[in-house]
C-alpha cells in the first residue's frame, strides 16, 4: 500500500504544481491587461508579482511531488530535508484548505483535505512501528564478557549486608 500512495501523492503534487502556477500567471495576465490600480499600486508590479509567485509556488509543489516520488521508486521513507518538505506541504495544504472552504467553497475544501490525507497517510505508512514493551530486552554483553545485567536499570540493586 505504501508505494501506490507515494506514487498517488507523486502525481497529485506535480498536477497541483502546474495547476498553481498555471493559475497565478493567468491572474498576472488579467491584472496586466486591466491596467487597474489597487490602493495605488503599480499594475505592472501586481502582474509581475503575481507571475513570480506562481513559479516559486509551482516550484515548491514540484520539489514535494519529486521527493514523493523518489519514496516511491525507492520504496524507502523520506529522510531530512525531503520529510521536512512533504510535512510542511501538508501544513500548507491544511491551511489552504481552511481558506478555501469561505472563499471558494467545499469542492476546493474537499480536494485540499484529500491531498493533506494523502501527504500524511504518505509520512505515516513509512514510520517505522515502535517496539513493543511487552518484549524481554536484548542482552548486551557487559565490560567483563558477561550478561550485562550488572548496572542495568533493570536488575535491583544488590541487597544491604550486615558487617
Amino acid at each position: 500500500m505504501r508505494r501506490p500512495v507515494a506514487w498517488i501523492v507523486a502525481v497529485v503534487l506535480f498536477v497541483e504544481a502546474f495547476g498553481v502556477a498555471a493559475l497565478n500567471w493567468f491572474l498576472g495576465v488579467v491584472v496586466d491587461r486591466q491596467d487597474m490600480s489597487l490602493a495605488g499600486l503599480d499594475p505592472d508590479t501586481m502582474s509581475v508579482s503575481s507571475k513570480v509567485g506562481g513559479i516559486v509556488f509551482g516550484l515548491y509543489y514540484a520539489l514535494c511531488g519529486l521527493v514523493a516520488l523518489l519514496v516511491a521508486l525507492r520504496n524507502r521513507p523520506p529522510a531530512g530535508f525531503g520529510r521536512i518538505l512533504l510535512i510542511s506541504a501538508a501544513v500548507v495544504h491544511g491551511l489552504l484548505g481552511a481558506f478555501v472552504w469561505g472563499l471558494v467553497g467545499w469542492p476546493a475544501f474537499l480536494f485540499m483535505i484529500v491531498v493533506l490525507a494523502l501527504i500524511v497517510l504518505l509520512l505515516m505508512t513509512y514510520d517505522s512501528p515502535a517496539e513493543p514493551s511487552d518484549t524481554p530486552p536484548t542482552e548486551v554483553p557487559g565490560p567483563e564478557g558477561g550478561k550485562g545485567d550488572e548496572g542495568s536499570p533493570l536488575t535491583p540493586p544488590p541487597a544491604p549486608t550486615t558487617p
